[in-house]
């Protein structure tokens, strides 16, 4: 396809946290350019607003080179955050520790008390999301339904997409589990309890919730043993990639094709969706 890579995994971004995000290997880099890898050192607190707007720029330099860009990865907010018109409001990082030591129920009720229907737009059971709506409805005096109601937020409900792209999924399969505990061993034979160790003092708050990572960390400190770590990270991994399916499942814009070991076979049915599409083969 004569194209570059952005990767639109969400810890691949991080230095130093190569075996476990399963980075690209240095040749496979030199052979074939990649983008949106090792930004920053682990310590920083990247955001998705910050992926956004690096990965904007990356599209607006392939399309001025006449560049084909392959987004690959798996963090579906991320791939959203690039192709669509996703919006984020303010943060500000003393607020959302307030917020995050406050009791849920304390906070349901601020969001309830400004914005009655909060509820239809924001997971009031979901922790995460009611900080991040109080920290913004705080910082900007918007409550989730305004945030709601703009033309934008129905563009991305409709997936009606700012960068025009073609979407194939590869569906996983029914043996997801046994090829993730296959992947994580290969993963721990490759050295990724001592990467989990070099880098557990540096690792910021997001970096240290990596998957993987996350597990890991207990069995460095001498908390939990390598068998529970390890058992813990497959589950977590197995769990992950689920939810990341049925993430990706509801856009209708991807293409799925089965599963299979040949990767040769995996392109050949990749090119036979790019090809019925007219705008691809044109």
């Amino acid at each position: 396809m004569d194209g570059e890579i952005l990767s639109v995994d969400s810890m691949q971004v991080y230095q130093g946290m190569d075996i476990g995000t399963a980075k690209p290997s240095v040749a496979t880099r030199a052979r074939l350019r990649h983008h949106l890898i090792d930004l920053v050192p682990p310590e920083v607190e990247f955001t998705v607003a910050d992926f956004q707007r690096h990965g904007r720029a990356v599209l607006a330099d392939l399309e001025r080179r006449a560049v084909t860009a392959v987004i690959a990865g798996g963090s579906g907010l991320h791939h959203r955050a690039l192709v669509d018109p996703l919006t984020f409001g303010p943060t500000d990082a003393a607020l959302r520790t307030e917020l995050e030591a406050a009791a849920l129920e304390d906070l349901v009720t601020e969001l309830l008390g400004s914005d009655p229907d909060a509820g239809a737009h924001v997971d009031l059971a979901n922790p995460r999301r009611v900080v991040r709506a109080v920290e913004i409805l705080r910082l900007s005096g918007e409550t989730p339904s305004v945030r709601a109601s703009r033309p934008e937020m129905e563009a991305l409900r409709d997936y009606r997409p700012v960068v025009p792209h073609r979407s194939v999924g590869v569906d996983p399969g029914d043996d997801l589990h046994e090829r993730v505990t296959r992947r994580f061993t290969s993963m721990l034979q490759r050295g990724l309890l001592d990467e989990v160790a070099r880098l557990a003092p540096r690792l910021g708050r997001t970096a240290r919730q990596a998957v993987g990572y996350k597990e890991l960390l207990p069995v460095v400190a001498g908390e939990a043993s390598l068998e529970q770590g390890t058992a813990n990270a497959i589950r977590a991994t197995t769990a992950l990639a689920k939810r990341q399916r049925t993430f990706f499942r509801r856009d209708p814009r991807i293409h799925w094709i089965p599963w299979d070991d040949d990767p040769v076979v995996r392109w050949d049915r990749v090119r036979s969706v790019l090809e019925e599409d007219p705008a691809w083969s044109s």
